[in-house]
């Protein structure tokens, strides 16, 4: 009998505080890109005697740059990739899955050949309007000798007018239950004891699990497949009204976080 008032006790005395910390994450989040750290793995390119290689690509890249439909194995968002060459300095990127074009990326370096900017247009992971935008990476390391502009190494720097459909977000608790809903059209419904359930809408993405760590921290693994794809850690801050979320990404070993604030 005390054994049982003892389990009972602690039970009262730990559901309150539980469900305090899940119903904070309740609501719609976006992320502040002024407020980012992006990998220090470059990204790395090389264009040269015609041929196009994204070398940290996963599974790596290597086509024709002759601005025609190339055939691309192993990625989920596409199945070809068209690379056409504006100038020595830009080249245009179109990719496609079953005919469809689902994403553009305009790449310009600058004169100078220190930064190169990405203005692209992205639906191959949304069942609604494209997620738009600029990207801007700084030079790592140059191309070999007479490479294109655009070959050698390049880290991300900074995000610029992406959609909101892109960078938005919203949980909903219920009971033992976190569902996540997002503009672009995934969504997940996931018990929080770490339980795997499906994924919804991400061509990327099969199956998701989340738990809690402590009172405010909420930890999801997304997996393609059997294997681990990502993992990120949302921590609410004391303000309520802010998270700082760390997350790495197991495919290109990559590690980085962003704030997310509550609309």
């Amino acid at each position: 009998m005390k054994k049982l008032l003892f389990a009972a006790l602690l039970m009262l005395l730990l559901t309150p505080v539980f469900v305090a910390a899940q119903n904070g994450f309740d609501g719609t989040w976006k992320m502040d890109m002024n407020k980012m750290e992006f990998p220090k793995k470059p990204d790395v390119y090389l264009l040269q005697d015609g041929m196009y290689e994204c070398k940290t690509c996963v599974p790596a890249i290597k086509i024709k740059a002759d601005g025609q439909d190339q055939t691309v194995t192993g990625q989920p968002y596409f199945d070809t990739m068209a690379i056409k060459v504006i100038s020595d300095h830009e080249i245009e990127e179109t990719d496609k899955k079953d005919g469809k074009t689902v994403s553009t990326a305009k790449r310009t370096v600058s004169p100078d050949g220190k930064t190169l900017t990405s203005d692209f247009s992205d639906s191959s992971a949304t069942n609604a309007a494209p997620v738009t935008g600029k990207g801007v990476w700084t030079r790592v390391a140059k191309g070999p000798a007479g490479s294109h502009a655009i070959s050698g190494s390049w880290r991300a720097s900074k995000f610029e007018g992406v959609s909101d459909n892109g960078i938005t977000w919203t949980y909903k608790v219920s009971g033992d239950e976190l569902t996540m809903t997002t503009p672009t059209g995934q969504s997940y419904t996931a018990k929080l004891n770490g339980t795997e359930a499906p994924y919804k809408g991400d061509p990327g993405t099969t199956s998701v699990s989340v738990k809690m760590i402590g009172k405010e921290t909420l930890e999801e693994t997304d997996k393609r497949g059997d294997k681990v794809i990502g993992v990120s850690k949302m921590t609410l801050q004391a303000d309520g009204k802010t998270a700082k979320v760390v997350w790495e990404d197991k495919l290109h070993g990559t590690t980085g976080q962003f704030v997310a604030l509550k609309q």
